[in-house]
């Protein structure tokens, strides 16, 4: 993986947009990654469909979970994204185990994409969009000024309307699972869970590459209250 590119580099880019491009395909991971986060989900809903049984889906969904990443240690590679689908995994089991309902393993995805939705809309609000802190975060000054990217107004800008991406995808994803959730359907729930995943991730950023290839804002450096 190139190294992100730098405001002192003679190549950087000289655009908002192009900036953005550069640093989000830095920060994002790839097919494997999505794959590790859907597969514990995978094992989850064809458990409880084979033996309606909420314990062993849980089971089978930490050991696919362990497995991943086992797998990710034995080929000395970043355990990173295997790693992101134990937290949401063992929320998922407390949830289900606590109520015995095997549609409540959904229950703290909602609940956290509620929250996450809200956040994302108040960054906007208080001009630090979400998206500019995964985009400072690629850049190398980051370790030593987290606010640097604030420091463009352009920047923050641009970063508001592709947070706003964002906030329709949680608002369509809860729009879909609230109603299944309350409806208690589990093979439907863990369908949407999937599709709503890293599918509707990919459509936002396409929709996000279009904004930034349709966008020529020039790069500056105002200070955040210009923004």
């Amino acid at each position: 993986m190139k190294p992100a590119p730098t405001d002192s580099d003679p190549h950087a880019p000289d655009t908002v947009e192009a900036l953005i491009r550069a640093r989000l395909a830095h920060a994002l991971g790839g097919w494997r990654g999505a794959l590790e986060a859907g597969l514990p989900t995978v094992a989850y809903v064809v458990a409880w469909t084979v033996t309606k049984d909420v314990r062993t889906a849980v089971l089978l969904s930490a050991a696919v979970v362990a497995g991943l990443v086992g797998l990710r240690l034995v080929q000395r590679s970043t355990v990173q994204y295997a790693l992101s689908a134990v937290l949401p995994t063992a929320i998922a089991a407390w949830f289900s185990l606590r109520s015995g309902r095997a549609e409540d393993a959904f229950l703290g995805g909602i609940i956290w994409s509620a929250v996450l939705g809200s956040a994302t809309v108040i960054s906007v609000l208080t001009r630090f969009p979400l998206v500019g802190f995964l985009v400072g975060a690629a850049d190398p000054r980051a370790a030593e000024d987290p606010f640097a990217w604030r420091r463009d107004p352009g920047l923050v800008r641009v970063c508001s309307r592709l947070t706003w991406v964002l906030v329709g995808v949680y608002v369509v994803r809860l729009g879909i699972m609230v109603p299944l959730y309350f409806a208690g359907q589990v093979t439907a729930l863990g369908v949407a869970k999937l599709a709503l995943g890293w599918p509707l991730w990919a459509l936002s950023v396409l929709v996000m590459g279009w904004l930034l290839l349709r966008g020529h804002t020039p790069r500056t450096d105002e200070g955040p209250d210009a923004a």
